[in-house]
């Protein structure tokens, strides 16, 4: 299964729905295009819903790094909702849980903007 995401704007945070894999090759550069584009049309507060993805490579992890911080450069956030197991997983392996503001309610994540 490739990578799809669908955009959504919820009381000004951008809400980016997200399915399939994010790996090397079509995914992390599909993953790299979206946050760039977000960030080109203003879009500075985003929640990554990773409720549909079921893998992520290191390539994957990598882009998400790299896209949080591309985010934080120009003022924005990006936070991240509704990992599932693996991806948790990865991230405290890798110990990016203490990077990433990441929420498993979607209300809960974009209140978490207005604070």
């Amino acid at each position: 299964m490739s990578f799809k995401s669908v955009s959504r704007e919820v009381g000004g945070v951008t809400v980016i729905d997200m399915d399939g894999r994010i790996t090397l090759g079509e995914g992390s550069n599909l993953l790299r295009d979206l946050i760039g584009e977000k960030l080109g049309s203003g879009h500075k507060k985003i929640v990554m819903n990773l409720a549909g993805i079921n893998y992520m490579d290191s390539t994957g992890l990598g882009e998400l790094v790299s896209g949080y911080r591309q985010v934080k450069s120009q003022g924005g956030e990006l936070k991240l909702l509704n990992l599932n197991k693996k991806v948790s997983d990865l991230l405290q392996i890798t110990k990016l849980y203490t990077v990433f503001d990441i929420h498993s309610d979607e209300a809960e994540a974009v209140a978490s903007f207005h604070v």
